[in-house]
């Protein structure tokens, strides 16, 4: 019979950002061997990354802080199932003046603004320069962020997000060059792929779709319909093919 609650959040998704199972595992596996002893996730969700890097690395504990206590609470209930519930916290906490470094890797995945309330364009050299003080000398910083595989107009922009602004992200090159500008060297640069896309933005959406599907009439239906629908439409008729998201694997030089 069709449920009468509201659809789960974000089941569908592994990671919550394009990021394929391969590819996470590649990244885990350059981390762990540096043989970090303390993770930071910084907007960690549930924290899918930070609890894969712990299996890799026997040695680590880790933190991840998050403002959604739903996401929090999932991860919580993984960590349980995979017997890491003694080396993972997981903190309903802000990561902006966080206290929680220094890491010997830090993750930030696609949380960059979680890290200061310095608005477009500034906000990425204020995520670097936070990220430089929470990495550990000879760690590393996993960062995951947007980027403009080509500058939308003006008309392009409008069928994005709302208020969708071309200062919101910056070029591949760019980006890195504010990692420079930082105090990291660039250790390993890659970019997600359309097929990560289409299977991060399917996810996204399964589990509300599928909910749609079997309770076409219930209260919440059209409102969640309506959703559902401008979402798809940002992505298809807006940002597809003009955003992406880079994975910097990077080291800082010398000491803090």
């Amino acid at each position: 019979m069709p449920e009468t609650t509201s659809p789960p959040r974000l089941r569908s998704l592994e990671f919550h950002s394009p990021l394929s199972p391969e590819r996470a595992q590649r990244l885990v596996d350059r981390l762990a061997r540096t043989e970090p002893a303390r993770v930071l996730d910084v907007g960690s969700g549930w924290g899918a990354l930070l609890l894969r890097l712990l299996d890799a690395a026997p040695g680590a504990t880790g933190v991840g802080i998050d403002l959604n206590a739903v996401d929090l609470a999932r991860g919580r209930e993984i960590a349980a199932v995979r017997g890491l519930a003694d080396r993972v916290e997981f903190v309903e906490e802000s990561g902006i003046g966080t206290g929680r470094g220094p890491a010997d890797v830090v993750l930030c995945v696609g949380s960059g603004h979680a890290l200061s309330d310095v608005p477009p364009p500034d906000h990425l050299a204020a995520a670097f320069a936070a990220l430089r003080g929470l990495v550990a000398p000879g760690g590393r910083v996993l960062f995951g962020e947007g980027f403009w595989e080509r500058t939308p107009t003006s008309a392009e922009l409008a069928r994005m997000w709302p208020d969708a602004a071309a200062h919101d992200h910056v070029g591949l090159a760019d980006l890195v060059d504010l990692a420079v500008a930082a105090g990291f060297r660039p250790l390993w640069i890659e970019t997600a792929t359309d097929d990560e896309w289409e299977e991060f933005e399917s996810g996204y959406q399964a589990d509300v779709e599928e909910w749609l599907a079997a309770n076409p009439d219930h209260p919440e239906a059209a409102e969640l319909r309506e959703k559902a629908d401008r979402h798809r439409a940002t992505w298809l008729r807006g940002y597809r093919g003009f955003l992406n998201m880079a994975y910097l694997t990077l080291v800082p030089v010398g000491g803090l």
